[in-house]
C-alpha cells in the first residue's frame, strides 16, 4: 500500500486520481479548501486536510500535518490551480496564480522531501504543462503587476513549474520528479472568467478529453517511477528536459528569487 498525497483532489484529474488510488488500496491524503466537498466525495475513505493552498501559511500547516501523520510518503501529486481574468492578490498580498500554481508546489515539494525520502521509490508528479519557452517568464514582474492577463499568468506558472522541477531534481536526486501536461481535459475549469474568456472555456469544454484519459502517465509515474531524476510528458509523449527551456541557470535564478520572496514567511 502506498501513501499518496494529492493537492487539488476534489475536482477533475485530481478527483479521478484519488478514486483510482483508493480503488487500488492506497492510503490517500487529499489537500483542498472545501472539507464538505471532500466528505461528500470520499467519506472516510481518504484523509482530507483543509487548506487554502494559495496562502503560504496554510500550505505550511498542511506540510506539517502530513509530515506529522506519516512515516513516509510515496507520491505527491500537484493538480490545484485557478484561473483569474482579473489580477487578484491573496490575503497575504501575493498574486493568486503565483501563490497557488507555483509557491504552493514549491513549499509542498521541498517541505515534504524529508518524508518522501523515507519511501522506497518516491515520486513527485507535477500536473502543469511542461515544454513551453522561457520567454513566458517575466523575471522582473513575476506577480504580473503590469499588463496582467489570466492566460499569461497560467502560462508563466507552467514554466515556473518546469524550473521548479529542474531545481528539485538537482537537490533531491533520490526523489523522481515528473512534469505532466495531459492536454485539454474536461475538469471543472476552476476560475473566475470575464465574458470573452468564459465563451472560450465553454468551447474548450465541448471538445476536451475526460479526466480519466489524463490518468495513464500519472498512474505510471506513481506505480513505476522513471529512472531519471527529472522527466516530462506532454499528452503521453516524453520530451527532452536537457534543452534551453529547462535551463539549470534559470532554475537556480528562480530558486534564489523564491527563497527571497519567502524569507520570513516559511
Amino acid at each position: 500500500m502506498r501513501t499518496v498525497v494529492v493537492a487539488g483532489g476534489t475536482d477533475g484529474i485530481g478527483r479521478v486520481l484519488v478514486e483510482e488510488r483508493l480503488r487500488r488500496g492506497d492510503h490517500v491524503v487529499v489537500i483542498g479548501r472545501n472539507p464538505a466537498k471532500g466528505r461528500e466525495l470520499f467519506g472516510g475513505r481518504a484523509q482530507f486536510l483543509t487548506a487554502d493552498l494559495s496562502l503560504v501559511g496554510e500550505t505550511l500547516k498542511a506540510v506539517d500535518a502530513v509530515a506529522a501523520a506519516h512515516q513516509a510518503v510515496d507520491a505527491l501529486v500537484f493538480c490545484a490551480r485557478h484561473y483569474r481574468s482579473e489580477r487578484t492578490e491573496t490575503a497575504e498580498g501575493i498574486e493568486e496564480n503565483f501563490a497557488l500554481f507555483y509557491l504552493s508546489r514549491y513549499l509542498l515539494g521541498h517541505g515534504l522531501a524529508p518524508v518522501m525520502a523515507r519511501a522506497p521509490r518516491p515520486v513527485v508528479v507535477n500536473v502543469a504543462g511542461p515544454g513551453a519557452g522561457l520567454h513566458l517568464v517575466r523575471w522582473h514582474d513575476l506577480e504580473l503587476r503590469r499588463n496582467y492577463h489570466g492566460g499569461a499568468a497560467l502560462g508563466q506558472g507552467g514554466k515556473l513549474n518546469d524550473l521548479l522541477g529542474v531545481a528539485f531534481a538537482q537537490r533531491y536526486p533520490g526523489i523522481r520528479y515528473v512534469l505532466v501536461h495531459p492536454g485539454v481535459t474536461a475538469t471543472g475549469f476552476s476560475g473566475t472568467y470575464d465574458r470573452a474568456t468564459q465563451a472560450h472555456i465553454e468551447a474548450m469544454r465541448a471538445t476536451a478529453k475526460p479526466p480519466s484519459a489524463a490518468l495513464p502517465p500519472i498512474l505510471a509515474a506513481i506505480d513505476d517511477p522513471p529512472r531519471e531524476a527529472l522527466s516530462a510528458i506532454v499528452e503521453g509523449r516524453r520530451i527532452a528536459v536537457d534543452g534551453p527551456d529547462f535551463d539549470a541557470g534559470a532554475a537556480a535564478r528562480l530558486w534564489a528569487i523564491t527563497k527571497d520572496r519567502l524569507d520570513g514567511r516559511a
